[in-house]
């Protein structure tokens, strides 16, 4: 695609020099609440993940620039749609709205997918979803997010007490899954039900009890339920698990990062998959 030539960019941009623009007043409120504007949509920052955004298909409410990243713009307008509003930001206010130390001068207002448990369960005849019940920490959710897609998941609940997906660590930990991977908020009161009527096991892992992984059956449909990282899930929970597994360890480690943890689930059932079906 030929590049944005510099005065295309010119009259494509709006420059905005107060802190009360209405997209300008949306991104900071994305940043600091973690929760999706009125129209729907989250914050994205940094060079990688607009461009995964665009190459995910993902749809735009609105761009901005620092006003001392010239090249980021000339490498980014080109590639994003004519009809999404593109502002220009005085550096010193950019760096007060996004949360980054070192920001790279660009941010966007991006609308988030819909989806559902049922669509995913009907899209998928053996489903392969990580159910984060409680996760509080959006590094990790962020992490599970990139390892679901990364393995081939079907898609992430998000059960109540769970980090928010649109944090921005989420969605920087991501590394721009979140564009393609199905991320859920759900009452597991009701999904739970609605999981098994499609004949999906519910799995629970123990730091150092339960089937050994490496042991396990993971071939068919699975839901693998991660809970807070220090509680892990609670007792009405652990009481409707058909399974628990545990990961190998030292008995000197006392549990492993839930990230960590979902990601080697997630690689090892994958593994299954494939040599199953091979």
């Amino acid at each position: 695609m030929p590049q944005a030539s510099a005065s295309d960019i010119t009259n494509r941009l709006r420059p905005v020099s107060g802190r009360h623009n209405p997209l300008l007043k949306d991104l900071r409120g994305v940043y600091a609440k973690g929760v999706l504007t009125e129209e729907g949509c989250y914050a994205i920052e940094g060079v990688r993940l607009m461009e995964e955004a665009i190459r995910s298909g993902t749809k735009f409410r609105a761009v901005f620039f620092s006003d001392s990243a010239a090249g980021v713009m000339e490498r980014l307008m080109s590639q994003i749609g004519r009809k999404v509003e593109a502002l220009l930001v005085p550096a010193k206010l950019f760096k007060e709205v996004v949360t980054s130390e070192t920001p790279q001068g660009v941010a966007g207002l991006v609308y988030a997918k819909e989806s559902s448990l049922e669509k995913v369960l009907l899209g998928d005849p053996s489903p392969m979803l990580v159910v984060a019940a409680g996760l509080q920490d959006p590094g990790n959710l962020g992490t599970i997010l990139r390892s679901a897609e990364a393995f081939g998941a079907a898609g992430v609940l998000l059960g109540e007490g769970t980090a928010s997906v649109y944090n921005p660590k989420t969605v920087r930990a991501t590394a721009g899954s979140i564009f393609r991977m199905p991320a859920i908020p759900t009452k597991l009161v009701d999904a739970i039900p609605q999981l098994r009527e499609h004949g999906v096991r519910l799995i629970a892992t123990s730091s150092h009890k339960g089937t050994p992984l490496d042991q396990a059956q993971l071939g068919g449909p699975a839901a693998f339920f991660i809970g807070n990282e220090g509680a892990g899930l609670p007792p009405e929970l652990n009481q409707q698990m058909d399974e628990f597994f545990a990961i190998p360890q030292s008995k000197s480690v006392e549990s492993l990062n839930a990230g960590i943890a979902a990601s080697i689930i997630l690689y090892e059932a994958a593994r299954q998959r494939r040599s199953k079906s091979s």
